[in-house]
């Protein structure tokens, strides 16, 4: 009988929080990033003040976040052999960041152990959606990473870098008034 009241239960809170996110933000969101506050998670797991992670987000290890980061829904943070997020970052939906691997170790059939690596984003860092970091990679800070990119090499600070293996391909520029500027290459058209 306590099952059925603690289901039912359930079911009544889904129903109110649905109603609630649809009229405030127009939005639906999976049950547990309803009712999880993303804000006291954060805290929960040591990140900087203001930060937030939704609780459909997977984090493992070591996993350190500066102030007033966002980290989107349905993340991986693979701290496992240390990850660190500056402040004031946009980590997108979909983003999963390594900071190791199991290729030898695969391919040798378990001969080889796992390789791993930490990953370091500095602060004021855009991260688009769906991109995967792989280990040992540093991103500088001030930099865009474009949606669905693969970031397997160093992206120096003030880049704007996309692909599938990601490029440079322009630099972000901020004025002492905190304008900011987004210079591409020239072999790329952009107003």
């Amino acid at each position: 009988m306590v099952k059925n009241d603690i289901f039912e239960a359930l079911i009544r809170l889904n129903e109110e929080r649905r109603k609630f996110y649809k009229e405030k933000w127009n939005r639906s969101l999976p049950f547990a990033d309803m009712i999880v506050d993303r804000f006291e998670k954060a805290e929960f797991l040591g990140f900087g003040k203001g930060a937030s992670i939704y609780d459909s987000s997977l984090i493992i290890g070591d996993v350190k976040v500066g102030k007033n980061t966002w980290i989107g829904p349905f993340t991986v943070l693979d701290g496992s052999y240390g990850l660190s997020i500056g402040n004031n970052c946009s980590i997108s939906s979909g983003v999963q960041i390594y900071t190791h691997d199991s290729v030898k170790w695969a391919l040798s059939g378990g001969k080889c152990k796992y390789e791993g690596k930490s990953v370091k984003i500095g602060n004021n860092c855009y991260i688009g959606p769906m991109c995967i970091i792989t280990k040992g990679v540093r991103i500088g800070n001030n930099c865009l990473i474009g949606a669905n990119s693969i970031v397997n090499k160093d992206i120096p600070s003030f880049s704007i870098a996309y692909g599938s293996t990601c490029e440079i391909v322009g630099k972000v520029v901020i004025n002492k008034k905190g304008k900011v500027k987004l210079i591409y290459n020239k072999d790329i058209c952009v107003e």
